[in-house]
C-alpha cells in the first residue's frame, strides 16, 4: 500500500484538501505527478484509478464545497475559474512543476480553464467528456434544459431535480425543446420524493449552471504548450458530455480519443458503480505517453 499524505491550501472563500499518494516502487523516475480530478466528484471517486498507477505520484483532491473542502458560503455557486485557481494553488503547493492531469466531467471543464490560465503548470491534459453546452449545435435547447434542472431544484428539491438531470444526460442526441415540459418521477430512480429543504447540493446547487455554461478560451488553449487530449467513452456515444467532448475537440482542431466504458468508466465500485478501471487505466497511460 502506497503512503498517502493529506494537505490543505487556503483559497479565497475556501479551504481545499488534497491527497498525495507516493509510488509503491522506485521506478517513478522523472515522471511528472499525475493529478486525477472530477467536479463535483471528490477524491473518493478515484480510488480504483489511482491504484492502477502504482508507479506514479498521484494527486487527488476534493473540489471546494465537496467532501473535506469547505466554503465560507456553502450555498454559493462555484465557477470553473475558481476551481482552476484552486488547482493552481495546489500545484504551487506541490512545488509548481508541470503535472500530468486527468479531468473527468466537470473536472475536465475546470482543467481546461486551468490550462487556459496557467498553461505552464500542465504538461499533458486528458479531458474526459467535458459537459460543454456552449459548443453543442443544440446549445440553446441544452442550456434551457439545464436551467430547467436548476428551476426544479429550487422549487422541488433534490429528488425531482436529480431525476431531471439523469433524464438529460441520458439522452442520445440533441436535447429536445420540450425537455423542460416532460414530467419527472424521482421514485423511478430510487431518489427521495420529499423535499428536505436544502439547496447546497454540490452538483445541483453549486456547479451545474456555471460548469455546463462555461465559455472556454479556445485561443488560449490552442496557444498553450500543454498537449490537450480530449477523450470520450465508447458507451457514451450521443450523450450530452460525449457530444461536449466532440465539440471541444473540434474547436481545438484535434481528434477525440475513444476510451473504454462510459462517462464514469474509471469507477471500480465507488458509489456502487462498476466501469472498466483496468481498460480505462490502459487508455489513460497510452494518452499520457504518446
Amino acid at each position: 500500500m502506497s503512503e498517502t499524505k493529506t494537505s490543505t491550501v487556503a483559497a479565497p472563500g475556501a479551504v481545499i484538501t488534497y491527497d498525495v499518494r507516493q509510488p509503491e516502487t522506485e521506478t517513478a523516475g522523472d515522471q511528472p505527478m499525475l493529478m486525477l480530478i472530477g467536479s463535483p466528484m471528490d477524491a473518493s471517486g478515484f480510488v480504483s484509478l489511482a491504484a492502477r498507477f502504482p508507479d506514479r505520484t498521484v494527486v487527488t483532491y476534493d473540489p471546494r464545497g465537496t467532501g473535506r473542502s469547505t466554503k465560507s458560503e456553502p450555498d454559493s455557486e462555484s465557477t470553473p475559474d475558481q476551481h482552476a485557481e484552486d488547482l493552481h494553488r495546489i500545484i504551487d503547493d506541490l512545488g509548481g512543476a508541470p503535472v500530468d492531469l486527468f479531468g473527468n466531467s466537470g473536472g475536465a471543464v475546470n482543467a481546461l480553464a486551468l490550462v487556459a490560465q496557467h498553461p505552464d503548470q500542465v504538461r499533458i491534459l486528458v479531458a474526459h467528456e467535458p459537459p460543454a453546452a456552449q459548443v453543442l449545435p443544440d446549445q440553446e435547447q441544452a442550456l434551457a434544459g439545464i436551467e430547467s434542472i436548476r428551476k426544479t431544484y429550487q422549487e422541488s428539491g433534490f429528488g425531482p431535480a436529480m431525476a431531471r438531470f439523469i433524464g438529460l444526460v441520458s439522452i442520445k442526441g440533441e436535447i429536445p425543446a420540450s425537455f423542460a415540459d416532460q414530467p419527472v418521477d424521482p421514485a423511478m430512480f430510487g431518489l427521495p420524493t420529499e423535499d428536505d429543504g436544502t439547496r447546497a447540493d454540490p452538483l445541483l446547487g453549486q456547479n451545474l449552471i456555471t460548469c455546463t455554461g462555461y465559455n472556454h478560451d479556445f485561443d488560449a488553449l490552442r496557444a498553450a504548450p500543454t498537449r490537450v487530449v480530449i477523450a470520450v467513452g465508447i458507451e457514451s456515444e450521443g450523450e450530452f458530455a460525449y457530444r461536449g467532448g466532440l465539440g471541444v475537440a473540434e474547436r481545438l482542431g484535434t481528434e477525440p480519443v475513444i476510451f473504454p466504458s462510459n462517462h464514469a468508466g474509471f469507477l471500480g465500485g465507488e458509489y456502487g458503480q462498476q466501469g472498466d478501471p483496468d481498460g480505462f487505466a490502459v487508455a489513460l497511460r497510452k494518452a499520457l505517453s504518446e
